[in-house]
């Protein structure tokens, strides 16, 4: 298991970094390199088919979320372009799919499912790319995410949004650096740069319940992982090194108040119209 970004990129040194969390996690479950290879092509198609099976018809127990993603979708006139307004109505769907109950991949958690879904779906398609290489691409994530989780968190509850949506965002700007054909430095800086970019993301879910504002900080850490990515190939890079980012987010996590870290006590889950949402439960 790794337990800094640089023993990743160390690993890295002299196979493909993807090929170097695959051989950790042999390691680690004692599987052979097919065995896992095949357990995370099934993650990815079930991703895809997450995207699927979402219904615009469908509505969460309370209302909050529903029909969105669609929405987003048939937008005629989009300011942001066809492939991001893709990005950002996949990202909805999938947290409105998870809001509604259905399957998902926790990525790295429900509430931030819809991130690298939604930047590696319209990647692939726009860059033609295949079922083998998107699957190269998750192990590029889970890697920086394994780190994550080891250094800081990966739990709203123990370092506010930060550590979900945050650390999704920081997963797939990595993932795509791997996607467009970066190097492991480079799938560090953008995991650095889009960690910088949300740190002190407090949770504040509404009435408790993983739809609002959840759902719409998908989209949110979707385009933040466009962004560092693009950043990072361009050849800017993070000051701070991606460990050092990470352990900051982690004491900045510990600093939260509980009321900002996903028990729907403060922040937007306190306002007069969150409390009366939370009252209707």
């Amino acid at each position: 298991m790794f337990g800094s970004v640089e023993a990743l990129l160390s690993a890295a040194a002299d196979k493909p970094l993807w090929q170097a969390v695959r051989d950790d996690d042999c390691r680690d479950r004692d599987a052979d390199p097919d065995a896992s290879l095949a357990r995370m092509g099934k993650l990815w198609q079930a991703m895809k088919q997450s995207l699927l099976d979402y219904d615009p018809a469908r509505r969460s127990t309370y209302g909050l979320s529903g029909g969105q993603g669609e929405k987003m979708s048939a937008y005629a006139a989009p300011i942001c372009g066809p492939f991001l307004q893709e990005v950002m109505s996949v990202a909805l769907k999938l947290g409105e799919h998870n809001a509604c109950m259905g399957r998902i991949v926790a990525a790295p958690t429900a509430g931030a499912c819809g991130v690298m879904p939604a930047v590696l779906i319209p990647i692939q398609k726009k860059d033609r790319l295949t079922d083998e290489q998107m699957v190269q691409c998750l192990y590029v994530a889970a890697g920086f995410g394994q780190v994550i989780a080891t250094r800081a968190s990966i739990s709203g509850a123990e370092g506010g949004c930060q550590a979900e949506v945050g650390s999704a965002a920081g997963m797939a700007a990595a993932a795509l650096v791997a996607a467009r054909g970066g190097s492991p430095r480079q799938m560090a800086d953008a995991c650095a740069m889009a960690l910088q970019n949300v740190m002190g993301l407090v949770c504040d879910p509404v009435a408790g319940l993983v739809e609002v504002p959840c759902v719409k900080r998908n989209v949110m850490g979707a385009v933040n992982a466009l962004s560092c990515a693009d950043m990072a190939l361009a050849g800017l890079s993070s000051p701070i090194p991606c460990d050092e980012v990470i352990d900051a987010m982690g004491i900045v996590g510990r600093a939260m108040p509980s009321s900002l870290r996903e028990t729907g006590q403060g922040g937007l889950a306190a306002t007069p119209t969150g409390r009366k949402i939370a009252e209707r439960r």
